[in-house]
């Protein structure tokens, strides 16, 4: 009986390790709407509160396919570097909000 319960607490203790492991060790989650809100605060002005650029600004429209078949590395470059002359470089985001961002673009695909 006294084997049986050891061998039951530590299958529990592993059990419970691993599940912890993999909690912690999964990927964050981007949040699309954190990437709205953000979008609203730094891209809308140029790019539209639809994404869909400004004529007469000549800029992207963010559902083009263009667009949507940049790697998520490309368009987080794009995010934190600019696109000189007319697009600033974003280099106070950080990871996360600009992951935030590349999901909310994906999520205007037409």
């Amino acid at each position: 009986m006294q084997t049986k319960t050891k061998k039951l607490g530590t299958l529990t203790l592993v059990g419970t390790l691993l599940a912890g492991t993999c909690l912690l060790s999964a990927p964050a989650k981007a949040d699309t709407a954190a990437g709205e809100a953000a979008f609203k605060a730094k891209c809308a002005g140029c790019h539209g509160a639809d994404g869909k650029g400004k004529e007469a600004m000549k800029t992207t429209d963010m559902a083009a396919a263009e667009v949507q078949k940049m790697s998520d590395a490309d368009l987080s470059k794009t995010i934190s570097e600019g696109k000189p002359p007319k697009m600033p470089a974003y280099k106070t985001l950080t990871p996360d909000q600009v992951k935030d961002l590349v999901s909310y673009i994906r999520s205007l695909k037409k």
